[in-house]
């Protein structure tokens, strides 16, 4: 009887993170292990772990506190924490002395040299820990991509711009760009293995190519992707502000497989507050922004995020934020309370506000923004939109389920299995977070 190992994975936290589960994947398969949904089942666990928040890091304690009876009765299991949360030095230590029995801390470096960690801490008996600031290029680590069509795809690791409140640079270290072409190879075998959509991945794909020899762009890098046979559409996120060039939104504009949508966080709508964050920009230089994007590409989506209760936030601050979600009217914002992160140049600033105040405001910056969101969608109603089918809907499976190019969910009800197709959908009913539609007559073997 062959005896095969199982591995078990979490991931928090962001889409760079989820990325960095599917190549943890690919390595632990290429050693032999094969996924399990049932941790009790797991010969190898691992946390995939995210920083940017306190709760995420909560999050480890509580899974960590769980498996512990699974190790006491099964004691070959390998229990591994890798990520963001790992990578940091003080943290790390906190982990081992916290959890005595964890077998393997490894941070976001660390990825190509996962395969030895897990075969050195199946033979230890003490944890070992791998947080090493010092970056091993990743280029040509196996991916095991989760999805059928659609796929993410890196242009850039790390972060060169320091926000006050962010950890990311500490974690993911400086801006290291991709060969362009090997981004390209990498698209297009993607494409002949059947991934229509692709997701460009960057803690700012802005910076894409500026430590690069040559006059490397992110908007030339796009260019050359739509030009690929067979790719349907690309999306790319995350955008810092101070960083979008014109020949980017004209880019979008004129590229035909770019999806028209922006991920453009702005964080706060206060001069003040902008400046102890270190965004380097001003509100009216985004809300200039924001209106040339609307201005050059029509019917494009815009969604950001936002800190409420950053240290030193007066109410007059919050009205300002209040005042640029008015302004801007954003499709959606992914709005989160401060959270001090260690080593952070805000986490030695002075907090005025008690946890009430914050969580006070955060619900009345989401009234406003549920609404304008509503408003959004209601301008949507009879249009034909295409969609990206993903999938029946959990609830119910002659619902299907897609997304439109500006990236909103769309619910419409079809017997046939259109997974991973692109439709014409009429939107015959408009909600905040989503719309439902009806799916037009097929001629000539295409939806219209």
């Amino acid at each position: 009887m062959i005896v095969t190992n199982k591995y078990y994975l979490i991931t928090l936290g962001c889409q760079m993170n989820e990325h960095d589960s599917e190549v943890i994947c690919a390595l632990v398969e290429n050693m032999g292990y094969i996924a399990t949904t049932m941790p009790e089942e797991a010969d190898l666990i691992i946390i995939n772990t995210c920083a940017v928040r306190k709760k995420p890091e909560d999050k480890v304690a509580s899974l960590l506190g769980k498996f512990a009876s699974l190790k006491t009765n099964k004691p070959n299991l390998i229990i591994a924490v890798g990520g963001c949360m790992s990578q940091q030095e003080d943290a790390a230590k906190y982990l081992k002395n916290r959890f005595p029995y964890l077998d393997l801390i490894f941070g976001t470096h660390a990825l190509p040299r996962l395969p030895e960690l897990i075969s050195e801490a199946g033979n230890r008996k003490e944890t070992i820990i791998d947080s090493e600031e010092s970056y091993i290029d990743r280029e040509g680590l196996p991916v095991a991509h989760r999805g059928r069509f659609k796929a993410w795809l890196p242009v850039i690791y790390g972060c060169n711009n320091y926000c006050s409140y962010c950890i990311v640079p500490y974690v993911r270290g400086r801006e290291r760009s991709r060969n362009i072409n090997d981004i390209i190879v990498e698209a297009r075998k993607l494409v002949a293995r059947g991934f229509i959509e692709l997701t460009l991945l960057g803690q700012n794909v802005n910076s894409y190519g500026k430590d690069l020899p040559g006059q490397v762009t992110f908007a030339g890098l796009l260019a050359e992707l739509n030009q690929i046979e067979g790719l349907e559409r690309i999306r790319f996120m995350t955008s810092h502000p101070k960083d979008l060039s014109h020949d980017l939104i004209e880019t979008v504009k004129n590229g035909e497989k770019i999806c028209e949508h922006f991920h453009l966080p702005v964080q706060s709508g206060s001069d003040r507050i902008l400046k102890a964050m270190n965004r380097r920009y001003t509100r009216e230089q985004y809300l200039d922004l924001i209106n040339i994007i609307k201005e050059e590409i029509p019917g494009v989506a815009l969604t950001s995020d936002i800190i409420v209760g950053f240290p030193g936030e007066s109410e007059d601050d919050f009205l300002a934020t209040i005042d640029l979600l008015e302004k801007a009217r954003f499709d959606n914002a992914f709005s989160f309370l401060y959270s001090p992160r260690r080593n952070t140049a805000a986490a030695g600033f002075t907090e005025t506000l008690t946890r009430k105040d914050k969580e006070d405001r955060l619900q009345r910056l989401n009234d406003v923004q549920n609404r304008i969101s509503k408003e959004i969608n209601e301008s949507l109603a009879d249009q034909i939109v295409e969609l990206l089918v993903e999938g029946e809907s959990k609830g119910n499976p002659e619902i299907l389920t897609g997304r439109t190019r500006t990236n909103k969910l769309v619910h419409f009800k079809n017997s046939e299995n259109l997974t991973g197709k692109l439709v014409q959908v009429k939107i015959t009913e408009t909600r905040t977070w989503n719309l439902i539609g009806e799916l037009q007559l097929k001629l000539d073997n295409k939806y219209v």
